[in-house]
């Protein structure tokens, strides 16, 4: 009773009514782990954390009101945790000066960076629910980038920042407020042939149906290029050249030529996956066709307003394409007919097309199918080494290998097996439509690089998972460096030097529910990694000597075994020999 006006001062003394057992005993329904040291401090004044939780324990003192205690457990967290973040920590934006009209707490809701030379993909959040919003949508916010540029979307305006080696981040453009909740977003920091000249850069945000664009020149200034209207509620929003594009799973795609300043909205068949691939958007959709249109042509080859929305391919079994990836082989820019496309259905069944110069008569061929998934697959990628695969349940995961011959997928010796695993996530319950995409698992990187997976367990969290694409192994967890919920993330590459030689750098961006952007290293985490498994494997390799399990250097005079005895080794398991009735031998596993 040494702390006055906590639990137990207040308890014993009488202000707090209790009822006590036969014994004379008070019962408190709290954790009994817990209550060991806390009761140990009560008495000694002296703390033990051993195989403690430290945030179960700090949340217990503060229940008890036992302040001394939970200000040296805060001690403790602080020496565990620093707000300048890990090794992998690359760096912090702080939540900008919102436009002139009030905003309600900004939450950053979405991260999204283009890859380089692509398209911007889209990638839109909904952020958790706090209790200052409870029974009302939170505002939508996320952060896309391209080249060394990236835009934040707050609920009503966005932020543009830009990369310097020698400066770093600096602001470079703000929106005006926007009445309108922003749902999508999409970047392209440099439009070859633009109206302004290459140095031009264009955003673009959409909420339900309307899409607003914005140029933006490199001295921060920016001209509202014009508001357009898709008709149906945008599902993606990204730029294909100086192109930019919206697709509804409606049936719909419009677009937005930068040369001839046409919105143009063209009626397809409902579409259930996109990607795209250079000059090509391919379209997969409910009828079990895939479609291509040719943004490079347009609108050269315009005929009555029609976009020439061509199929390319229709699947044998008539199920709706669910997933698409498009692979281009090193070949395609020579030739422009070499292309791999790996595509997943409604009913589970992920299918490879090819299409190589001798079979340009015929279109794509099918390569290969795998009926490995029982529920529809929702994400797919093929890239030069892999192919992954997602299920709807609970995001399931199957990988193979992939073979190449002169970059080609080859059939020898084809595509095998490589691991099975699944990316556990509980979405946000009262999720809106956006917030799927804007805590989207991936797969993300390079298609000539490893690529990673995102996980991000519960929906209110300030710790992410990156996990290997191709195995699932867990290369490094990031948390949050001031506590914040995380409530989007996105992996792209960025490239902030100019330094001859030097390679983009890939980031993990996590946005937050106090409005700040968070930045981390994902190339450190990967190389810090491939190093563990080449070190790993010169460890094993080191202890690959021919072991010697001859008998009778193995056993007492008195267990010999005779040399017709048949022995049976079971790999990776428990290695037993299978002696007669009168012996038995265990075999290690590096025996």
């Amino acid at each position: 009773m040494w702390i006055p006006d906590s639990f137990f001062s207040s308890l014993l003394s009488g202000r707090i009514s209790t009822l006590r057992d036969e014994t004379g005993a008070i019962f408190i329904d709290r954790d009994p782990t817990a209550f060991a040291p806390i009761l140990n401090f009560l008495r000694t004044k002296e703390l033990d954390l051993r195989g403690v939780n430290i945030s179960i324990l700090r949340h217990e003192a503060e229940f008890y009101g036992i302040t001394p205690l939970v200000r040296r457990l805060l001690l403790c967290e602080e020496l565990d945790r620093s707000s300048c973040g890990s090794v992998l920590f690359h760096g912090y934006l702080p939540p900008p000066a919102p436009p002139l009209q009030p905003l309600a707490p900004l939450r950053i809701g979405l991260v999204q960076v283009e890859q380089r030379g692509g398209s911007a993909e889209l990638a839109p959040p909904l952020t958790p629910p706090s209790p200052a919003h409870l029974g009302q949508r939170t505002p939508t916010d996320w952060v896309t980038g391209h080249h060394n540029w990236i835009v934040a979307a707050y609920a009503h305006f966005v932020i543009c920042y830009r990369i310097k080696e020698s400066s770093g981040w600096q602001q470079v453009f703000s929106s005006p407020y926007l009445d309108w909740t922003i749902e999508r977003i999409a970047l392209n920091a440099k439009v070859v042939g633009g109206p302004h000249g290459d140095k031009d850069k264009m955003v673009a945000a959409a909420s339900e149906s309307s899409i607003i664009l914005w140029s933006i020149q490199d001295g921060g200034s920016g001209n509202e290029i014009g508001v357009f209207s898709l008709g149906v509620p945008v599902d993606d929003l990204f730029f294909i050249g100086n192109q930019l594009v919206a697709t509804s799973h409606t049936g719909k795609v419009g677009v937005w030529n930068a040369v001839t300043q046409h919105w143009q909205v063209q009626d397809v068949v409902p579409i259930t996956s996109c990607d795209t691939a250079g000059s090509f958007l391919l379209l997969g959709c409910n009828n079990g066709s895939i479609y291509y249109i040719d943004m490079q042509k347009f609108p050269l080859r315009m005929k009555d307003n029609d976009l020439l929305v061509t199929e390319l391919y229709h699947d044998p079994s008539n199920d709706a394409i669910t997933a698409l990836s498009v692979y281009l082989t090193p070949k395609t820019s020579v030739s422009g007919n070499w292309i791999e496309i790996a595509y997943g259905t409604s009913s589970g069944a992920v299918r490879v097309i090819v299409q190589h110069p001798e079979t340009v008569g015929s279109g794509p061929q099918l390569f290969q199918t795998f009926t490995v998934h029982r529920s529809p697959v929702t994400k797919i990628m093929l890239s030069e080494k892999h192919l992954v695969s997602v299920c709807a349940d609970n995001n399931h995961v199957r990988t193979w290998t992939v073979t190449r011959f002169r970059g080609m997928i080859s059939t020898q010796p084809g595509s095998t097996p490589l691991a099975s695993f699944k990316i556990l996530s509980l979405e946000e319950t009262e999720s809106h439509g956006s917030y799927c995409s804007g805590n989207d698992i991936g797969p993300f990187g390079e298609r000539d690089d490893q690529q990673v997976f995102i996980q991000k367990v519960i929906p209110i969290t300030n710790k992410l998972f990156v996990r290997l694409s191709s195995t699932g192994k867990r290369i490094c967890e990031v948390q949050s460096v001031d506590g914040t919920t995380i409530s989007c993330f996105m992996v792209r590459e960025c490239e902030g030097s100019s330094r001859m030689g030097s390679r983009p750098r890939r980031y993990l961006f996590t946005g937050h529910g106090n409005g700040s952007i968070q930045m981390w290293d994902l190339t450190t985490a990967m190389d810090t990694a491939n190093k563990g498994e080449e070190r790993k494997k010169e460890g094993d390799t080191s202890r690959c000597a021919t072991p010697n399990i001859s008998p009778k250097d193995r056993l007492p005079a008195s267990q010999s075994v005779s040399a017709d005895t048949h022995m049976h080794i079971v790999p990776k398991i428990t290695h037993q020999a299978h002696l007669n009735p009168s012996h038995h031998v265990t075999l290690t596993e590096e025996q």
